[in-house]
């Protein structure tokens, strides 16, 4: 039985890499037909959904985030589903939470304290770092990256000051730690796409190792922003390198590209895991994030991973989906499912 990550990573396997090919027409024709030759319905499809909340990292990743926002996320994430509901399903005792919260560095530590202050310390929060696209560094990460050190150069300092999407790698690393030492469970760092279009994988490697050491105990998520690498044999190719340099879960995108998550690129990403897993007996998690909107969408998402790398991998500890507005749907498919009606947006909290 699969428990949860555990994947130590391996030397770099250029050869393996460089034999990688993709079937694109045969990838589309498997994708289209996911969610055609395979239907859950009525009863079991309300437990679909309900695994489906435990699987989701609730996101938020505005440039306007506030302690509010956080608030309001992390008590989402600790009561997902409106008690009436729970009840009527007679479930209470599977006590349902969200996978993890999801939040920019600069937010993680006073969504520790929420949630700790809701009774679910037992989440864990996720921080993007690494120069995820909007920039926004936490105020303690500027003050030691540009002012406690004198190592940094006049263009690290500015691309700090005036984010460009590309920082210097000693840059993307301090962050990681800064995320940690506030309280971050997990890491999702984002690989720099211009190494991968040039396929430059030993350097790509190398940078992945360094986060991950700079992780420490904190799992790490490799985003792999689909919708800047061109072509699926280096979406499949990327997934390989990250999993080699001990990535514990490879994730589509960061929600900010212009093509996120879609099935032709997850089934190329749960091929890759699963070649990895019986090439080296590694076990690597999955996260689609980016425009999983429906709770119709997340059950084509659950039955990918089911036919692709089994029930092993329906759980929280290796099937995240990234998602911000997901719940709210589930639940008002869940209120239909108890009541016959669906419910107004008045009748359920916001995610």
């Amino acid at each position: 039985m699969v428990a949860g990550p555990n994947n130590p990573g391996m030397e770099l396997d250029l050869a393996w890499i460089q034999a990688v090919k993709v079937n694109l027409p045969a990838v589309k024709r498997r994708a289209e037909t996911l969610g055609t030759r395979r239907t859950v319905k009525q009863q079991w499809q309300a437990a679909w959904l309900l695994r489906a909340v435990t699987c989701i990292d609730l996101t938020t990743l505005s440039g306007d985030d506030t302690p509010s926002n956080t608030s309001r996320l992390a008590l989402k994430a600790a009561r997902p589903i409106r008690n009436d509901i729970i009840e009527a399903m007679d479930v209470e005792g599977l006590k349902i939470t969200c996978g993890a919260v999801c939040v920019y560095p600069s937010r993680v530590k006073e969504t520790v304290e929420f949630l700790a202050k809701y009774g679910a310390s037992q989440i864990p929060v996720a921080a993007v770092a690494t120069g995820f696209p909007s920039g926004q560094y936490s105020l303690d990460t500027r003050l030691q990256v540009i002012f406690l050190s004198g190592e940094y150069s006049l263009d690290t300092r500015l691309q700090v000051l005036f984010p460009s999407g590309q920082y210097s790698l000693d840059t993307r690393l301090q962050e990681i730690r800064m995320a940690v030492e506030a309280g971050a469970r997990e890491i999702d760092i984002v690989i720099n796409r211009t190494l991968a279009l040039q396929h430059n994988w030993e350097e790509l490697y190398k940078e992945v190792v360094a986060m991950k050491e700079a992780c420490g105990d904190a799992h790490m998520k490799a985003i792999l922003a689909i919708g800047e690498l061109g072509t699926m044999e280096n979406v499949y190719k990327a997934s390989l390198v990250c999993m080699m340099a001990g990535s514990d879960f490879i994730k589509t995108s960061t929600g900010k590209e212009g093509v996120n998550a879609i099935l032709p690129v997850g089934l190329v990403m749960c091929r890759a895991i699963r070649d990895y897993y019986e090439r080296t007996g590694f076990v690597v998690g999955f996260k689609p994030a980016g425009g999983i909107r429906t709770a119709k969408d997340c059950l084509v998402w659950l039955i990918l991973i089911k036919e692709e790398l089994g029930d092993a991998w329906l759980n929280n500890h290796l099937f995240r989906i990234g998602a911000s507005g997901l719940l709210t749907d589930i639940e008002r498919q869940l209120f239909h499912w108890v009541t016959g009606r669906y419910a107004a947006a008045h009748e359920l909290a916001m995610s």
